[in-house]
């Protein structure tokens, strides 16, 4: 890619030559090789740590220049979703369905799914939930027979002449 180009997909300039004046190409690089404070490592002539220094600086503008591509993309994108009418929620609940459907196909699910149906197949599980089911009736038995009774109870009380002596006594008390 030629370095000269404006690499923005929304520029006017898209594909015209650009002045890279401020461009990395004339920063020295920390660490370079030929640097004073750096000598040249044993085996390197001073010509090759200049074609190095040359490369390394194509190197990081390409780098540059792929970052500033991928930006304008990603921004590209963007427009596109937003003008599609998607959401980052709709992305999210897309994913997360996505995802659920990777659960449900994977093959720890499938094999503890297999598993729960052995389960729930099995003689011990019927007979438990035969045992289960038989004292849950029971129990609803026996709470409709203690609430009959208590009833039962309650309405002999009423009727038995203690309580309507003390219901007229009470009867009698009418606050003025």
């Amino acid at each position: 890619m030629d370095p000269s180009q404006d690499i923005n997909l929304n520029s006017p300039n898209k594909g015209l030559g650009v002045d890279h004046s401020d461009s990395l190409a004339e920063v020295p690089v920390e660490g370079a090789v030929g640097n004073s404070v750096n000598p040249l490592p044993p085996g390197l002539t001073e010509e090759e740590a200049e074609e190095l220094r040359t490369e390394l600086m194509k190197v990081e503008e390409e780098i540059n220049t792929l970052r500033q591509v991928l930006s304008a993309k990603e921004r590209h994108a963007a427009e596109l979703k937003r003008k599609l009418g998607l959401s980052p929620l709709n992305e999210l609940r897309q994913n997360i369905t996505k995802s659920w459907q990777d659960v449900q196909t994977s093959n720890a699910y499938l094999s503890a799914s297999a598993t729960l149906d052995d389960i729930t197949h099995s003689e011990a599980y019927k007979k438990t939930q035969e045992t289960l089911s038989q004292a849950g009736q029971k129990t609803s038995a026996a709470l409709t027979t203690v609430g009959s009774a208590i009833t039962r109870r309650l309405g002999d009380m009423r009727n038995s002449a203690t309580f309507k002596s003390f219901e007229d006594k009470m009867g009698n008390l009418k606050v003025s």
